[in-house]
C-alpha cells in the first residue's frame, strides 16, 4: 500500500509512505538551492519525486493533500492551471480528525487522481503521534498542536483513535512573531501578516534581555482585558478568532503593551512576553490534563505544531512533571505537513500506527563534478577531523538530508567549539545576526558530562544548560545565556556524523562539534557538493567520502 502526502503552500513536500514506512518526503526548500519555506507550484514536482525513487503516478495507491488555508488553490500541472480544493485547517467537530474530503482532478503526467483530504491540524495530530515512542508500544498520549493561525488545541490519542479535548487559551501561535513587529530589531512598521522567519530569531534575541515582572504584569492585565477576561473588547476578539480575522487585535494588544512599556528595553519585554506565554501553557496544560484525567492510558504528550521548534517551552513542558514522556517530532511544524497527510490516511486505514522512519529520510545528494578553482579528492573521518582540528570549518554533506528544519550532521557547517571566536565567524560568513547561536552537536553519552539535562535530544528540540566547568572548553557552542541548542549523536549510530565525532574525540578529547546548516542565506539546504563550492565562504566540502578544497 502506498500513500502519497502532498503540502502544496508554504512548506511545500512530497511523502510516500510504503507498507507502514516513510519511503521519502521531498521538502521543496531542499530542492534546487530553493528559498525556506518554498510551496508546490507545479504538479510535476510530484512526478518528479516519485521518478526520483523509481515509482509512476499509478504506482500510488492514494493521494493525500494537506487542508488549511483558503481550502483550494490553482496550481499547475504542466503548462495547464489545476485548480484543487482541500480540508479545513481545523477538524469539523471533536471526533472528527479523520473526517475527509474527497477530490478529484489531481493531474500528474496527462492523467487524473482521486486524492483525499483531512484538516490540517489532524496532519499534524498523527504525523506527531505515529512517529512517537508511544506509538510503538501501544500507549495513549495527549498531543499538543499550536499553529500559527490556531489557538493551542488539546487532543487525546489512542491506537484505535483521536479526539479533541480542549483549547488551553486563546492565543493564536502566530502571537509570538507578531510581537517583534512591536519590539526589537525586527520592527515592522508596515506590519506584515506573515513572516515565518521571524520566530526562532526572537527565541534566539531574548537571551539579550532579563524577565522583568513588571512587564509580565502589563501582560497579564491585558491578557485579561483583551483576549481571555468578561470584557466587550476580549468578547469581539474571541468572535474575529473564529473568523481567522485576529491580526487587528492582536497588534492592538501589543500597541497598548508598548504605552505602557516605553521606558523598557525591547530585549526585556520580548524576553518578559515569552516568559508570560510559557508560563500560561504550561498552567493552562496542567489545569487541562487535571480536568480530563479519567482518560485512559498513561499520561504521555506529543507536541506538534510551529510552537513546537521553540525548545525552550518544549523543555518547560517537559521538565513541569505533569507528564511520564515527551516527544517532539524533528518535524513539528509545516515541514512535516505532507508526512502527517499521509499519516492520517494511514489512520483512517489502520488506526493510529506506529510509523516506521528515519530522520534521515530527505532528497538524496546530488552527484557533479568539482567546479572551477576547486580540487576534490579522497578523504578519511580522521583525516577530516585534523582539519576541523586546526579550527577550520567544512560543510559536512552525507547521505539524505534530515527531516524538518533542523541540520543533524546531513546537510552541516561543522567547525571546532573550542575557540569563542569561531561562533562570530560562523555567524559572519552566514550573514546572521551575531546574537544568533551555533548548536553542539555531541556524541549521546557525553553529553549529561557537558550539559544539563544532557539528556537524549537527536532532533535539538530542548533547551539545555553548559555547565560551568564546560564554559571556557567550548565557547563557540554557549548561548547568551548559557543555554545551548544541543543534538546528540550515538556513538554506535551507522551515520557519517557519528564515525567523525568518535575519530574527533580521539584526536582532541573533545566530544563536540559546532553545528550549524549548510545554505545559503534564505534557502534550504545545499543539495549537492557544488551548490556549496559555488557560495564558496568555506574553504573545505566534504560529501559522502570525497574532501573538496578551494584553490590556493
Amino acid at each position: 500500500m502506498r500513500i502519497c502526502g502532498i503540502k502544496l503552500r508554504h512548506d511545500g513536500a512530497i511523502a510516500l509512505i510504503e507498507n507502514g514506512r516513510l519511503a521519502f518526503c521531498v521538502e521543496q526548500e531542499k530542492r534546487d538551492n530553493n528559498l525556506r519555506y518554498q510551496a508546490i507550484e507545479n504538479l510535476d514536482d510530484v512526478v518528479a519525486a516519485l521518478a526520483e525513487h523509481g515509482l509512476d503516478s499509478c504506482d500510488v495507491d492514494q493521494f493525500v493533500i494537506d487542508g488549511g488555508g483558503d481550502g483550494q488553490s490553482q496550481v499547475l500541472s504542466g503548462t495547464d492551471s489545476v485548480t484543487l480544493k482541500w480540508g479545513p485547517y481545523v477538524e469539523p467537530h471533536a471526533e472528527g480528525l479523520l473526517t475527509s474530503y474527497n477530490g478529484s482532478g489531481l493531474i500528474l503526467e496527462g492523467r487524473a487522481f482521486p486524492y483525499k483530504s483531512y484538516s490540517h491540524v489532524s496532519g499534524h495530530v498523527a504525523s506527531a503521534y505515529c512517529t512517537s515512542p508511544f506509538a510503538q508500544s501501544g500507549q495513549s498520549a495527549f498531543c499538543l498542536v499550536w499553529d500559527g493561525s490556531i489557538l493551542p488545541r488539546l487532543y487525546h490519542v489512542e491506537r484505535q483513535g483521536a479526539r479533541f479535548v480542549e483549547c488551553l487559551f486563546p492565543i493564536v501561535g502566530h502571537a509570538y512573531a507578531v510581537a517583534g513587529d512591536h519590539f526589537g530589531p525586527y520592527k515592522d512598521l508596515d506590519r506584515k501578516p506573515w513572516d515565518l522567519g521571524v520566530a526562532g530569531k526572537l527565541m534566539a534575541y531574548i537571551a539579550l534581555g532579563c524577565v522583568d515582572d513588571a512587564i509580565v504584569s502589563v501582560f497579564r492585565e491585558l491578557y485579561e482585558e483583551c483576549f481571555a477576561g468578561d470584557t466587550q473588547r476580549a468578547r469581539g476578539y474571541r468572535t474575529e478568532i473564529e473568523s481567522g480575522d485576529w491580526f487587528p487585535a492582536m497588534h492592538a494588544f501589543f500597541a497598548a503593551s508598548a504605552s505602557r512599556l516605553d521606558h523598557k528595553r525591547d530585549e526585556d519585554i520580548l524576553a518578559s512576553f515569552h516568559s508570560f506565554l510559557e508560563h500560561l501553557l504550561v498552567e493552562r496544560l496542567a489545569a487541562a490534563v487535571q480536568r480530563h484525567s479519567r482518560l485512559p492510558g498513561r499520561h504521555n504528550l506529543c507536541i506538534a505544531g510551529g510552537c513546537g521548534l521553540n525548545i525552550k517551552w518544549d523543555s518547560a513542558m517537559r521538565s513541569a512533571g505533569l507528564f511520564d514522556a515527551v516527544w517532539v517530532p524533528p518535524f513539528p511544524n509545516d515541514s512535516g505537513a505532507a508526512i502527517g497527510a499521509a499519516c492520517a490516511a494511514l489512520a483512517e486505514r489502520k488506526g493510529f500506527v506506529p510509523l516506521e522512519w528515519s530522520v534521515y529520510g530527505g532528497p538524496r545528494l546530488l552527484r557533479n563534478e568539482a567546479p572551477a578553482g576547486w580540487e576534490a579528492a579522497p578523504c578519511n573521518m580522521r583525516e577530516l577531523a585534523k582539519i576541523l582540528a586546526s579550527n577550520k570549518p567544512v560543510v559536512f554533506l552525507a547521505g539524505s538530508a534530515e527531516l524538518g528544519p533542523r541540520a543533524l550532521g546531513g546537510r552541516s557547517i561543522l567547525a571546532a567549539a573550542t575557540s569563542a571566536g569561531m561562533k562570530d565567524h560562523l555567524n559572519q560568513i552566514k550573514r546572521r545576526e551575531c546574537f544568533r547561536p551555533v548548536a553542539p552537536i555531541c556524541i549521546e553519552d557525553r553529553a549529561p558530562e557537558i550539559f544539563f539535562p544532557g539528556t537524549p535530544d537527536p532532533y535539538m528540540l530542548f533547551d539545555h544548560q553548559t555547565r560551568a566547568e564546560w564554559l571556557d572548553r567550548v565557547p563557540a557552542v554557549v548561548h547568551l545565556d548559557g543555554s545551548a541548542r544541543l543534538q546528540t549523536v550515538s556513538r554506535t549510530s551507522e551515520h557519517k556524523i557519528a564515525e567523525l565525532l568518535v575519530v574527533y574525540e580521539e584526536l582532541t578529547g573533545i566530544p563536540l562539534l559546532c553545528n550549524t546548516s549548510a545554505n545559503l542565506n534564505g534557502r534550504g539546504f545545499f543539495p549537492d557538493a557544488a551548490g556549496a563550492c559555488e557560495w564558496g565562504r568555506v574553504d573545505h566540502v566534504w560529501c559522502d567520502g570525497m574532501l573538496w578544497t578551494k584553490a590556493a
